[in-house]
């Protein structure tokens, strides 16, 4: 399974952005997909994730603000994040849930997202 994430970019503090990540290869071995972030000098943390049956659960620090969604017929996630505040200035990554593990066990190659001031 390969992902590929796109969407970053530069935006002022109380934009918005819509990350995408596309799923190629076998899709049959993965089931749930998740964004984490990681900004400079801190761990990656989990931002978003989201079941085959579109259930959804979010951190703490990004709820009311960002959305996941999922295009099965696509094989696309989503992150759409509103209200962008200068701490959410990390780089974004997307990864898909490997059905025989329960793990994340794909990941895209991470799409920066900084947000001013």
């Amino acid at each position: 399974v390969q992902l590929q994430a796109s969407g970053g970019g530069l935006v002022q503090a109380g934009g918005s952005l819509t990350l995408s990540c596309a799923a190629s290869g076998s899709y049959f071995v993965i089931n749930g997909m998740g964004w984490y972030r990681q900004a400079p000098g801190k761990q990656r943390e989990l931002v978003a994730a989201i079941t085959s049956g579109g259930s959804t659960n979010y951190a703490d620090f990004v709820k009311g603000r960002f959305t996941i969604s999922r295009d099965n017929a696509k094989n696309t996630a989503y992150l759409q994040m509103n209200s962008l505040k200068p701490e959410d200035t990390a780089v974004y990554y997307c990864a898909a849930r490997g059905i025989m593990t329960g793990k994340y066990d794909y990941w895209g190659q991470g799409t920066l997202v900084t947000v001013s001031s």
